[in-house]
């Protein structure tokens, strides 16, 4: 009889590594969405990421018997954990250091394509700056029904509320950020041109210029974190916020900066790079021929994770 060789595992011991795959499987076909709720939950890359690195952890520590629907398990973990994170982040945002922007994020062909399911107008700086006029369980709500279309019994089920109190929820978050879906999207070219003719009356020095481009109630953002230059406050209203672009901000951006174009948040955006390194990010909110608003990033930690994306050559 030949000797059993004690390298080979046997079918029990296979088992535990089969499970372990099953479940890693399960959970990348999952990610897509998960890092998509996270992300808009929390505008944050880097808490994104955390909030998944501790849901998969929690996904394979549970119990088969425990979960009937792998997404509805995973989904709810997720959502958890960022109404958790929002509620603790709240002290830190009040001690923050100027203007609050999420962080930018590449949605072009250069970033993760497996980072989100869909790419829409709930990706934008602009819509992620709506969401936080919402409670944390609002803009849990609002984004499961909206932007993910998840029903009503599937989002009491993983917040732990009767259906009727999230039709609550929600109607009272559509009448901060609702109106938002039912805009006029302007198309890539339209905002690609808009973005070009912004670039070069900046260049310029063309405040004539500019402010054709801007509607009459536009608003600069501007996030340095107090790590970088920045405005302090918003700044509204077309005149004083070409005269803050082409003043103070223009002034204050160091000669050998380069510019490339790059899609941010799924817009046409502007990454700038100083010595190699990501210095700022600018998108723009576009409608009807003008521009709504400027977000301008530039504080160092909100940019760390796209150090990857490669300098090209300047606009």
């Amino acid at each position: 009889m030949p000797k059993k060789d004690d390298r080979t595992p046997s079918a029990g011991a296979m088992q535990p590594e089969v499970e372990e795959l099953n479940r890693l499987a399960t959970f990348d076909q999952h990610r897509g969405l998960l890092f998509s709720i996270a992300y808009r939950m929390l505008s944050s890359v880097a808490d994104a990421e955390d909030v998944l690195q501790e849901t998969f952890i929690r996904w394979q520590q549970s119990s088969n018997d425990n979960v009937q629907s792998p997404k509805a398990f995973l989904v709810t973990i997720t959502t958890r954990l960022c109404l958790t994170h929002l509620q603790s982040a709240r002290v830190r945002r009040e001690e923050y250091v100027g203007q609050w922007l999420p962080e930018p994020i590449v949605t072009g062909p250069e970033g993760d394509p497996a980072a989100f399911l869909q790419i829409d107008e709930s990706i934008s700086m602009a819509f992620l700056v709506l969401l936080e006029r919402l409670t944390p369980i609002e803009r849990a709500v609002f984004l499961l029904h909206e932007v993910f279309d998840f029903s009503y019994s599937e989002i009491a089920a993983t917040l732990e509320q009767s259906e009727a109190n999230c039709r609550q929820v929600l109607r009272r978050a559509r009448l901060h950020v609702g109106e938002v879906r039912r805009r006029f999207k302007a198309s890539a070219r339209e905002q690609n041109d808009l973005l070009d003719r912004f670039l070069q009356a900046t260049r310029n020095g063309d405040i004539s210029g500019l402010m054709a481009l801007l509607s009459s109630d536009v608003v600069l953002h501007s996030d340095g974190g107090g790590k970088s230059i920045a405005v302090p406050n918003r700044i509204h209203g077309s005149d004083r916020v070409a005269r803050a672009v082409l003043g103070g901000l223009r002034k204050q951006v160091p000669k050998n900066v380069v510019s490339r174009m790059a899609q941010i948040n799924g817009q046409p955006g502007i990454v700038s790079y100083l010595q190699g390194k990501i210095y700022s990010v600018i998108t723009l909110d576009v409608e009807a021929g003008h521009i709504r608003a400027i977000f301008v990033v530039t504080n160092p930690e909100k940019l760390r994770h796209l150090s990857g994306l490669a300098v090209a050559p300047g606009l």
